[in-house]
């Protein structure tokens, strides 16, 4: 029995507009740490949902999907007004939050991978484009705020899940095309991220032996 074609977007669709909505919540919550106006809240939404997205469609030579599929833009609005109205804090945002973000960073990875090589590009640069299309958007984010990114700071394996979940899906295409390898690999991606969050794994900042011996 094979995927119907009609289905596969649809879940793919879905997925990657849960993870705007779950980035737009997240750059609102930013901006209310910063005290911004609802036209920070709208920018920091848009910029954390969408940035990445388009970073990767003009690197590819392609309009960037907020401008051309009118509900991407709408979910980071609709995300930016309930994060302004509604505080993001508390025991159940921090709860089912990191699922949510851990999807999106899978499916983006994943999406991301997919349509570079769609456009011919090679499998590395592929990859990194996923990268790109899961952690663009909130590095723009950061640095718009005078801060450095997170994920350029001894943080949770965030983008390299985000590698691993392109890369999978890399092998896992030559293998079984279709939809198996992209749920396959975001899922993959995803618990790897879940995983470093709740174990606290982190990249370290410096080999071992460069520490164990330090310079005069």
């Amino acid at each position: 029995m094979t995927d119907s074609p009609a289905v596969v977007p649809d879940i793919i669709r879905f997925l990657d507009l849960l993870g705007v909505l779950a980035n737009g919540l997240l750059g609102g919550a930013v901006a209310r740490r910063f005290n911004l106006d609802p036209v920070g809240f709208t920018v920091l939404a848009i910029i954390s949902a969408l940035g990445g997205g388009a970073i990767r469609d003009v690197l590819l030579d392609l309009t960037p999907i907020a401008l051309t599929d009118l509900d991407y833009l709408t979910v980071a609005l609709v995300a930016a007004g309930v994060a302004f109205l509604v505080p993001l804090e508390g025991r159940r945002w921090r709860q089912w939050f990191p699922w949510v973000d851990a999807i999106a960073l899978g499916t983006w990875a994943v999406v991301g991978t997919q349509k570079a090589l769609l456009n011919d590009i090679h499998w590395l640069p592929a990859i990194l484009l996923g990268v790109l299309t899961a952690c663009g958007g909130g590095a723009v984010r950061d640095m718009m705020l005078g801060r450095v990114p997170v994920i350029l700071q001894q943080s949770e394996l965030y983008a390299s899940a985000a590698f691993v979940a392109g890369a999978i899906f890399v092998v896992l295409d030559i293998v079984i095309p279709g939809t198996g390898a992209s749920l396959i690999a975001a899922a993959v991606g995803g618990g790897i991220c879940v995983l470093a969050r709740k174990r606290g794994w982190r990249l370290p900042t410096e080999p071992r032996w460069i520490t164990a011996h330090p310079k005069d």
